[in-house]
């Protein structure tokens, strides 16, 4: 009876042991991907003290944190994205979620952390994944510890980070609870629109009704768009006459609404004031 505790002891001990280092093994794989072999040989001590203990760089599913990793290399020195001279930089998005509610979101990540000059190269989508690709021209290549934190204000996470070179990166994104980051109204709280260069974007998953006052310095010629939760466009209303006070509703399954101009949101010099109501 000991003898065979003893072998199923020395058993569990072995598979534990060739499963710590398979773990290391993907852990390893991805920390080279992120660096210049020349790096990693020279600084391999370093790393394995700074990657200790290994476990908690994988996640509850086994998968190596990519963006813990890159993190940990940038903390500590080893890891460069800046580039001598502005050079072009190609992203790739991979995802399973709705491809316009991706790009929505995916472009006001980037924007919000300071890509505004970026040209799309290709798309493409199937049943299971949407692939979207865009490069730049930068001294530096996207930070994914920055990308992330903006990700995450639309309830996004980065599952994985390839660097297939030096300037070239693909990324995973799960998308599953997504939303826009964007203000929500509230019943009867007035909200004030600030003049912008882009269309005004607004969560109204939580009113009915909403009434919008221009001010007589406006020229404002009403452009309104309403989405679903997942951006599929429900319905559009254009007004070719400058209006001072306009009333809208949201039907059924109206979770978004961009508020913009038919012809320029240089119309709007003074806020917009809206009240949003719920049905009483």
């Amino acid at each position: 009876m000991v003898k065979i505790f003893l072998l199923f002891s020395l058993f569990f001990s072995f598979s534990y042991a060739a499963e710590l280092k398979d773990k290391e093994d993907l852990l390893t794989q991805k920390i080279k991907s992120f660096i210049s072999p020349s790096t990693f040989v020279k600084d391999r001590a370093y790393i394995d003290i700074i990657f200790s203990p290994r476990e908690d760089y994988y996640n509850s599913e086994g998968r190596v944190d990519s963006v813990k990793v890159i993190q940990t290399l940038k903390d500590n020195g080893i890891l460069n994205l800046f580039f001598k001279t502005p050079r072009e930089i190609n992203i790739s998005f991979k995802t399973e979620g709705t491809p316009l509610f991706f790009i929505k979101i995916m472009s006001d990540s980037l924007r919000n952390i300071g890509y505004y000059r970026y040209v799309t190269k290709e798309s493409s989508f199937n049943e299971s994944e949407f692939i979207w690709k865009i490069s730049l021209i930068s001294e530096y290549a996207a930070d994914p510890l920055i990308l992330s934190q903006e990700l995450k204000k639309s309830n996004c996470e980065i599952v994985d980070i390839i660097r297939e070179t030096h300037s070239d990166w693909s990324y995973v994104i799960n998308m599953k609870n997504a939303k826009l980051n964007i203000s929500t109204l509230e019943d009867s709280e007035e909200f004030r629109l600030k003049r912008s260069l882009y269309s005004y974007w607004l969560d109204v998953s939580k009113i009915d009704k909403i009434e919008i006052t221009s001010s007589s310095r406006n020229d404002w010629y009403p452009y309104i768009a309403y989405y679903d939760k997942s951006l599929k466009l429900l319905r559009v209303i254009k007004i070719d006459e400058k209006r001072t006070r306009l009333k809208l509703e949201m039907r059924e399954n109206t979770h978004y609404i961009k508020i913009s101009d038919i012809y320029s949101l240089k119309n709007i010099k003074d806020d917009l004031v809206l009240k949003p109501t719920i049905k009483k």
